[in-house]
């Protein structure tokens, strides 16, 4: 390992993936959680080989590292907003050698169409802030607050820019609160984007769904099709099944 690409305050977590990948990490930022691992599962559905794809809100870049193996994409872009965050994120891309596949920008994703171009993706993920701006308790660490609040982008910044840089019928990927689930679809529509595929995930079978997947395309026609459910759990609190396999522990 090349001690030179971790800075004393970061740590190197191994993801446990077939090809070995490792995540640098700073504590005292947002670190990722099964959302990420979820979505780009999800999304992977649908990345054809040779694909274009751009992971908005990329943070530690954990998404496109993850698309390397679960994807056949030709190049992984990831944009985030916070400079020291895009850094650490590509430090990770060297860290595995996955510097002719992935490349991780920092910038703001509302100027992603000046930055990548018009209608020049495949597919575009978000795991986004999920807190309104104004809503509920804001962590004291910025780099935290930005990352679980709608601060330096809203719902429908990320919607906008992403019908921008999408090809026709390119598809766009959320993970997001079910309460939202009403704006996405409404949002989606007003930007031109059909909500296409719809995913409710459950702590466990007993309990009701704390986050959704949920995939449009440009231009799409309308239809939408409701996934099975997710349960991380089992009934009895291990970890599902399913979740082993998303995961690669099985």
């Amino acid at each position: 390992m090349c001690s030179d690409l971790i800075n004393p305050d970061e740590r190197v977590d191994d993801l446990q993936t077939p090809n070995g990948l490792k995540l640098i990490q700073n504590p005292a930022w947002f670190c990722f959680g099964v959302d990420a691992v979820l979505l780009s599962d999800f999304s992977s559905k649908n990345i054809k080989p040779n694909s274009r794809v751009l992971d908005m809100c990329t943070g530690n870049g954990i998404i496109p590292l993850l698309l390397t193996e679960k994807s056949q994409a030709l190049h992984i872009a990831g944009l985030e907003i916070q400079k020291p965050v895009a850094e650490m994120a590509c430090r990770s891309v060297v860290l595995n050698s996955l510097e002719d596949k992935i490349e991780i920008q920092a910038g703001d994703l509302k100027n992603a169409a000046e930055i990548y171009g018009k209608c020049v993706f495949d597919n575009v993920t978000c795991n986004p802030p999920y807190k309104e701006n104004l809503g509920g308790l804001k962590n004291a660490t910025d780099t935290v607050t930005i990352a679980r609040h709608e601060i330096c982008c809203t719902l429908e910044d990320i919607i906008e820019s992403a019908e921008k840089v999408l090809r026709p019928y390119g598809k766009l990927c959320l993970i997001h609160r079910p309460e939202r689930l009403a704006d996405i679809i409404c949002i989606m529509r007003k930007h031109r984007i059909e909500p296409k595929r719809l995913r409710f995930v459950h702590p466990s079978p007993s309990k009701i769904a704390t986050m959704i997947l949920i995939e449009g395309a440009k231009h799409g026609n309308p239809k939408l099709f409701l996934e099975p459910p997710l349960y991380v759990h089992d009934s009895d609190g291990n970890y599902s099944e399913e979740i082993q396999r998303i995961y690669g522990r099985i």
